[in-house]
């Protein structure tokens, strides 16, 4: 699996963006998705994840009822909404699929690809 993510960019606190992550193949639905985030002189933080199916969906705690995760498999993507954006929202942000064994968990360990990230800049 290929991933593509898109759609960073730059924001005032309080916008909104939407990320995309585009996967290549035909086993898309077979994999969970997770964004995961990195801050300039920090260490990669879990942001969300979701069931291959779309059904179960997983966030951070500095995320909840801010970003919203959703899946289209027909087209082979995830997106991320971000709304309520803050500047500590700032940091590159990744897509990563794996064949998860839950979503619920904020390791990255289970994920196998990686998308390329896309830059997030939030100013106040």
């Amino acid at each position: 699996v290929q991933l593509q993510a898109s759609g960073g960019g730059s924001v005032q606190a309080g916008g909104s963006l939407r990320l995309s992550c585009e996967a290549s193949g035909r086993t898309f639905s077979r994999y969970g998705i997770g964004w995961f985030r990195q801050a300039p002189g920090k260490e990669r933080e879990f942001v969300a994840a979701i069931s291959r199916s779309g059904g179960d969906t997983y966030y951070s705690d500095s995320v909840k009822g801010r970003f919203t995760i959703s899946r289209d498999n027909a087209k082979n993507t995830v997106y991320l909404q971000m709304n309520s954006l803050k500047p500590e929202d700032t940091a590159v942000y990744y897509c990563a699929a794996g064949l998860l064994s839950t979503i619920f968990t904020h390791s990255s360990a289970q994920y196998n690809y990686w998308g390329q990230g896309t830059q997030v800049t939030v100013s106040s």
